[in-house]
């Protein structure tokens, strides 16, 4: 069984991280879904990044899975997804998960407070 140290190591070297550059461009031009992991209470005190989707950390798979009643239909394999948390953790286990389940183009952009101070939009939740 591996720690979560050992995890985010692992999760780390899988999963890219992007800065608020590459992920605009993604979003942009590759029409990639924007994913706010973080718990609604703190997505509803802090707001998001603009036209995220707020999927807690622990309903991603269920989001991702098509054979589930839980599938959300903005999720699909062939589609680029850049995540991000409050200080990036979650979202790469996010992406990991999402690797794990074939997603090939998922990104990990960090913490909401990194990405909003350099220059990302923001939006109420």
């Amino acid at each position: 069984m591996a720690t979560v140290k050992e995890q985010l190591a692992a999760a780390n070297q899988s999963v890219p991280r992007v800065d608020v550059a590459e992920a605009q461009r993604l979003i942009a031009e590759e029409d990639a879904l924007l994913v706010d992991v973080r718990d609604a209470n703190e997505v509803a005190q802090t707001g998001k990044l603009a036209g995220a989707r707020n999927i807690s950390r622990g309903m991603i798979e269920f989001r991702a899975d098509p054979e589930l009643s839980y599938h959300d239909p903005d999720f699909r394999p062939d589609r680029p997804v850049v995540l991000y948390c409050a200080s990036g953790g979650r979202s790469v286990l996010a992406a990991k998960a999402l690797q794990d389940m074939g997603y090939r183009r998922v990104h990990n952009l960090g913490g909401f407070g990194d990405a909003a101070a350099a220059g990302m939009a923001t939006e109420p939740a």
